[in-house]
């Protein structure tokens, strides 16, 4: 008996031990997932700050380009007046080379009428006070000649000034640019986490069930598990199957965080055979209301109706191009894809 009871004694309680284990584990996801808020809250702070900056450059752009296209409106007005100004003096030029012409002739003809010198005199005064007028009008044309080129070259340093600005801007723009992608790529990362994270947990629930499969980033429903032949309505085996999609789908909204701007799409596709019925013209429409069977059952099981998509494609995207029986009935299928809006 003393030996019974010695073995007893010996037992250790690893309860505790097991507990504080459980406790500080607890303690490290709720830090880890603190962190991962605050994270988030920062990366959305900065993705308005870089929009509202990018908005600012692109009204400043516009009034650059309101100002360069003014200026150089104002240097093509400046050349037309420069070349107006330029056919002026060559007139004035001309006129002046004529009136000394006349001088000239007028200078000789004095000279040789010996007898006709006070009209020669009356009219060498006359050719003079014309000769003064047109070199007082040259040298007016010659100091507005001037104005137009100091003004010229005031609207090209204007111009070279704002094309300065402009490539300035357009650099700013490119990186605030490259930022954003670079924020968007995160974010695309980000939903790509919760797709796989969304299709794994769908694969658990739904398990290796004939008919359910996963196909690159897509879950694919082949119809038969669904609807029945011809047919656009749930039927009841499906609605076993949609329910537990429905409860996947309001888990995955609770999870992702409002800023990632998601959505289901739900194609419906049907096999190349052409459809005979009284309900449907074509395989489009039979796609297209499959399609929205799904999301109108998901949306009274409780899925936000914003969060989804229905899209028929008829016969036109196959898995498989042949014509087998196996190839059609695996054309025939519902497909499920997370992607952005």
């Amino acid at each position: 008996m003393p030996l019974a009871r010695r073995g007893r004694s010996r037992q250790i309680d690893y309860w505790p031990g097991f507990v504080d284990a459980l406790s500080t584990m607890l303690l490290a996801i709720i830090f880890l997932l603190s962190v991962f808020m605050l994270a988030q809250f920062f990366l959305a702070r900065e993705v308005t700050g870089k929009d509202t900056a990018l908005s600012r450059l692109n009204r400043q752009i516009e009034e650059l380009t309101s100002l360069l296209a003014l200026e150089r409106s104002g240097k093509q007005s400046a050349d037309t007046n420069l070349a107006s100004l330029a056919a002026t003096l060559d007139i004035a030029n001309k006129d002046k080379a004529r009136l000394q012409g006349q001088v000239d002739r007028s200078a000789a003809d004095a000279i040789g009428a010996g007898g006709a010198a006070s009209q020669a005199e009356m009219a060498l005064g006359k050719e003079k006070e014309l000769s003064a007028r047109a070199a007082s009008r040259i040298d007016l044309l010659n100091q507005q000649l001037v104005a137009l080129r100091r003004q010229l070259a005031a609207l090209e340093d204007a111009l070279s000034a704002s094309e300065g600005k402009d490539k300035e801007a357009q650099s700013r723009i490119a990186d605030l640019g490259s930022r954003l992608n670079v924020a968007l790529a995160q974010r695309v990362q980000e939903l790509a986490k919760y797709r796989s994270d969304f299709f794994g947990r769908l694969r658990q629930i739904l398990g290796d069930r004939s008919g359910v499969r996963v196909v690159g980033d897509r879950f694919v429903f082949q119809s038969e598990v669904l609807f029945d032949s011809g047919q656009a309505a749930v039927n009841p085996a499906g609605h076993a199957e949609l329910d537990q999609l429905a409860t996947a789908l309001k888990q995955l909204e609770r999870e992702i965080p409002p800023d990632i701007n998601w959505v289901m799409r739900v194609d419906g596709h049907t096999d190349a055979k052409r459809i005979h019925s009284d309900q449907y013209r074509s395989n489009w429409e039979l796609s297209a209301d499959r399609a929205i069977a799904v999301v109108e059952y998901l949306v009274e099981k409780g899925v936000d109706p914003h969060r989804l998509v229905a899209a028929g494609f008829g016969e036109y995207q196959p898995l498989d191009p042949g014509t087998s029986d196996e190839a059609l009935r695996k054309n025939r299928r519902i497909e499920l894809k997370l992607t952005e809006k």
